[in-house]
């Protein structure tokens, strides 16, 4: 949700979002036939060609679905995996990532509802055998807001191949807080904003000492079950994904020195936990987009929270805090936008709407960058198409 205003116009105009026509030859794009809303012609023409052309560079798959009182559309295009070149299962389920994270701060909202988390008080109190005094002054807001000012843990490797042969490598919740805590605080907290994966991490526990229940069984009892999120799970670190999916793939350096690309669908993420991991489709991710936007999900005055931005700078770029409590935000085509992105290895993901819920956006996208420091083409069309350029 923070990309540019120079790279997205790039790309929309290298691309030709705005004027209709693809790269490279369409594999499979399929309107939804189960609209709610006509769509307008503008918007399907635009989202068609947006995930037209695959798989080419930037991406191997695409599923996305446009919804809200505007007009519905939902469409797939690419492969299942290179190998058989099969199209695209649109009903696909595929890593969400950071989209993790606002499951997370929704479940403490709804425990902060019932008091049995107090958002200003210090994440220490529920935590002292994890969080040293060094730390004391954060709370469990400025864990969600990315205002807590903890660094990073600390995690092997230092470039995708690396990162790759510790793949199957696992971490508990606490060895990553303990980690990030040894270090000196990286600015006083509320002060800044960085944003970073530990403080949904930290929050993720805190959910489980206040309920002496695990962390997934609370997000399964409290969201996914009620909302009737039949495909949408919390793997715990598994490596594989359940159940019928799309293949990622990530480009590197292969074992025979040349680049190429490597199926990364099996990686485990017990590094991001209540910060990244969850598996999810685009049917139940628009399921959640809309409850949560409709105070369904988190209720009161606590749904303010994801709607609030800290007023500080972000720590890196001195721009303007753009997180809240488990969202952010951007203007595009004139309107505020709301959502969240997220990314694992061969898989982009993002949930997105304007606050009154008249356009929702979900995607997920195969890309073969899906960490890298410029976001694929593919997904930037999506959201232009969607929502037009930024402001």
């Amino acid at each position: 949700m923070r990309t540019s205003t120079r790279t997205l116009l790039a790309a929309a105009l290298v691309l030709g979002v705005a004027a209709g026509p693809a790269l490279g030859p369409a594999v499979a794009v399929a309107p939804a036939a189960t609209a709610r809303h006509a769509p307008d012609a503008g918007l399907a023409k635009a989202m068609a060609a947006a995930i037209a052309g695959l798989p080419r560079a930037d991406a191997t798959a695409a599923l996305v679905r446009v919804g809200g009182t505007d007009g519905s559309w939902q469409g797939s295009s690419g492969v299942h995996d290179l190998e058989s070149g099969a199209p695209a299962d649109p009903d696909g389920r595929f890593r969400a990532g950071s989209v993790t994270k606002v499951f997370t701060a929704a479940t403490v909202l709804q425990l902060a509802a019932e008091r049995r988390i107090d958002l200003d008080r210090p994440a220490r109190a529920y935590l002292p055998d994890l969080i040293p005094a060094r730390h004391a002054g954060v709370t469990v807001r400025q864990l969600l807001n990315h205002t807590h000012g903890i660094p990073a843990p600390d995690l092997p490797g230092g470039t995708v191949e690396e990162w790759y042969e510790h793949r199957f490598d696992t971490y508990a919740p606490e060895e990553l807080v303990r980690s990030a805590t040894a270090k000196p605080r990286e600015f006083r907290p509320g002060t800044r904003q960085h944003y970073l994966n530990i403080g949904s991490t930290i929050a993720g526990l805190i959910v489980e000492r206040v309920t002496g229940d695990s962390y997934e069984r609370q997000v399964e009892r409290r969201i996914l079950r009620p909302l009737g999120l039949r495909d949408t799970y919390l793997p715990g670190g598994a490596a594989g994904i359940t159940g019928p999916y799309n293949h990622g793939y990530q480009t590197m350096r292969l074992d025979d020195g040349t680049t190429g690309l490597r199926d990364v669908s099996a990686w485990g993420t017990s590094d991001a936990w209540a910060a990244g991991d969850l598996v999810s489709t685009t049917a139940d991710l628009e399921r959640f987009t809309r409850a949560l936007f409709a105070g369904r999900v988190v209720r009161g005055p606590l749904l303010e929270e994801m709607f609030t931005l800290p007023k500080v700078a972000d720590l890196t770029t001195g721009d303007p805090a753009a997180y809240s409590v488990g969202l952010s935000v951007k203007r595009l085509g004139g309107r505020e936008v709301w959502g969240k992105t997220g990314g694992r290895w061969g898989y982009n993901a993002a949930i997105a709407s304007t606050r009154d819920g008249s356009r929702t956006l979900v995607y997920g996208v195969n890309s073969t960058d899906a960490k890298g420091r410029d976001t694929a083409p593919t997904v930037l069309n999506a959201m232009v198409a969607a929502y037009g350029l930024p402001d």
